[in-house]
């Protein structure tokens, strides 16, 4: 079974400036994260394949998955373990074609129809959101609530990522609901100290009954909140 992990850290630099992508990617290694998202939307082509490279060996030491954001090319070239793709991105059935079986698609999808879609063409997971307000992404959407996300977790059969305005506040609400795991940028990247920030999630992550690594639930979702 691959490891998509219930903790997904996505690098940052442009939220902040004070850490590389590589160095966000120890960081989160090191607070237990259970999977780093190389994100970076522009930039040179070279410079983003030697970054995920150096990302790939840190998290390989650690038995940790690297997924590459979008860029299907960047993460053939450094044999990362998946690609993270949205909707007006790389086709999900071509990118799974190209990475083989064995790799990790996962896709974003706004309602249950992408998300069938994106499975039905070989996406291994699906992140759903933005769950609350968030300004990581400029163009990440209405909020869309629990309850919505609850809806959605209990509708697509395969893992649920919930991102969008996630943090140590809200998190064990959003695993209540049933998802698989949550996705997060500033909650990691722009705290002052970005690992004890991860280790602070996985901690909330571990208390809600959901093992950080595998995702696998050791008792059931809290849905009161439904």
């Amino acid at each position: 079974m691959k490891r998509i992990g219930a903790l997904h850290v996505l690098t940052d630099t442009v939220l902040q400036s004070r850490h590389t992508h590589v160095e966000l990617a120890r960081l989160a290694v090191a607070g237990g994260a259970g999977a780093v998202q190389f994100r970076q939307k522009s930039g040179n082509t070279r410079e983003m394949i030697e970054t995920a490279g150096a990302m790939r060996e840190i998290c390989a030491r650690a038995g940790v998955p690297l997924v590459v954001n979008d860029r299907v090319d960047v993460a053939i070239a450094v044999e990362a373990d998946g690609v993270h793709l949205g909707q007006d991105d790389f086709p999900v059935a071509m990118a799974r074609g190209l990475l083989g079986a064995g790799r990790i698609v996962g896709v974003s999808a706004g309602n249950t129809d992408e998300a069938r879609q994106g499975i039905a063409d070989g996406a291994d997971y699906v992140g759903f959101g933005p769950v609350f307000p968030t300004g990581s992404k400029s163009d990440a959407g209405e909020a869309q609530g629990l309850e919505k996300l609850a809806d959605f977790a209990r509708a697509v059969r395969a893992p649920v990522i919930a991102i969008g305005g996630i943090g140590a506040g809200n998190a064990a609400g959003v695993i209540g609901t049933g998802t698989y795991g949550i996705a997060v940028i500033s909650a990691v990247c722009c705290q002052p100290d970005p690992e004890a920030a991860t280790r602070n999630l996985c901690d909330l992550i571990r208390e809600s009954g959901i093992r950080v690594h595998d995702g696998q639930r050791v008792r059931p979702p809290d849905r009161s909140r439904d």
